[in-house]
């Protein structure tokens, strides 16, 4: 039996607080290797919140009708209808994901690699998380060959995989899976009866706006539950606002129903000012939009930067086009790497803390192959320290010829340039 002594926090929460420990000593470090979108709250925003500070009541588990109404709305404009039953917020996707793996029975397949905290939960729940390669286009969905392959093997080795994640943009490729493809894995859904997982908190972070998003929910919508949240669209990671959509019909409901029982054992409700907060945010008025459409600029912007940094050191790597991450592959350069001592993505990881002060997240936290020389970097940790800084950075024509970005960008560049050479 597992005992608290066996469990480690978090590696990207880990590295983000080892990073802020190091700092306060007055060392320099280049931060990569944490999710968050680094801008400031938008001052609407923070006015809803203090405009609803006096919501102390506790309120309906699921949310109020108002804010459930809202998010029903949101899921109505991008072809999904919805009713307010459908939905349910919470404090944060996390907890919404972790109760739909403690309601529905069976095991969990994974697109490799895939964020960090998808098989930590699924054992959380007593669950298998099985690993399935990613295509070689895109991130956040198994490769439809393979995720047969894998659900024959998992069920002739005694094991029931029940449920596939897909995460849409994808964390950590910074891509987003085409739309024949999001065909193709709702057909292997359908055809081996999985629940669908879908992870949208990047949806509307998206480097284009004219870039085709296809939701399994609009394939396969009886089979499909999607979540999704203001963290990283609105920078809103602090404030812990996510929301839940499930599917109509029995199954749907029971689903949302033990989604609830579990809410109401764990985090009782989303807390009122967030709620009110959530309600202004997903009715999605145009100053809201706009500002939307800012930081969606900045973050592709400098992720298409630092792709370039990587790609000209020698590394093979996605071009990014949703959220605000890279995931480079330097196998073309391993016999260079190989004489500093980087022969795993652990090693990599740690050649350049130590050589350089670049933090990343090592591949193999993200269910990757811990022998490959992978990692993710974040790219939006590059946007400031300051209010003021990050400010410019989404105001900015050209955030990377600021004077704070390029910095940090010729750091990267130059490290970069001295591990392979």
């Amino acid at each position: 039996m597992a005992v608290v002594a066996d469990w480690k926090v978090s590696p990207n929460l880990g590295l983000n607080q080892l990073v802020a420990e190091r700092r306060a000593t007055g060392e320099s470090i280049v931060h990569l290797a944490f999710g968050e979108a680094r801008l400031p709250p938008f001052a609407p925003l923070a006015e809803q919140l203090a405009a609803g500070a006096g919501r102390n009541a506790y309120g309906p588990v699921d949310g109020r009708l108002a804010v459930r109404t809202e998010v029903a709305d949101y899921f109505r404009r991008r072809r999904l209808p919805t009713d307010p039953d459908q939905i349910v917020v919470a404090p944060g996707s996390k907890p919404l994901l972790l109760a739909v793996q403690y309601v529905v029975p069976g095991d969990v397949l994974l697109p490799c690699p895939a964020w960090n905290t998808y098989a930590p939960q699924a054992r959380l729940a007593g669950k298998e998380a099985i690993d399935v390669p990613i295509p070689a286009e895109c991130g956040g969905v198994p490769e439809p060959a393979a995720l047969r392959a894998a659900i024959v093997a998992a069920r002739a080795r005694g094991r029931d995989p029940r449920i596939v994640v897909l995460t849409l943009p994808d964390n950590p490729t910074g891509t987003l899976t085409p739309p024949e493809l999001v065909r193709e894995i709702c057909a292997v859904a359908r055809e081996h009866d999985l629940l669908i997982v879908s992870d949208e908190i990047y949806r509307d972070v998206l480097h284009d706006p004219a870039t085709p998003m296809l939701s399994p929910a609009e394939v396969a919508p009886e089979r499909t539950v999607v979540t999704t949240g203001l963290s990283k669209s609105l920078a809103l990671g602090g404030w812990r606002i996510g929301a839940a959509r499930f599917p109509q019909g029995q199954w749907g409901e029971r689903i949302r129903a033990g989604v609830v029982s579990v809410a109401s054992e764990v985090w009782s409700v989303l807390a009122g000012p967030m709620q009110q907060v959530a309600e202004y945010a997903f009715a999605e008025p145009a100053e809201l939009r706009a500002r939307l459409a800012a930081s969606n600029r900045l973050h592709g912007a400098v992720a298409r930067a630092v792709h370039r940094i990587m790609v000209g050191a020698g590394a093979s790597c996605r071009p990014p086009t949703g959220a605000f991450y890279v995931y480079p592959d330097f196998e073309p350069v391993r016999d260079a790497l190989a004489t500093r001592g980087a022969t795993d993505s652990a090693s990599l990881a740690r050649f350049l803390f130590d050589a350089f002060g670049i933090v990343v997240l090592a591949g193999h936290h993200l269910g990757d192959d811990p022998g490959a020389l992978r990692f993710k970097a974040a790219t939006s940790m590059l946007y400031g320290d300051t209010v003021q800084e990050q400010s410019m950075a989404l105001e900015s024509g050209d955030p990377t010829a600021l004077p704070h970005i390029s910095r940090l960008l010729e750091r990267i560049e130059d490290g970069f340039a001295k591990l392979s050479s």
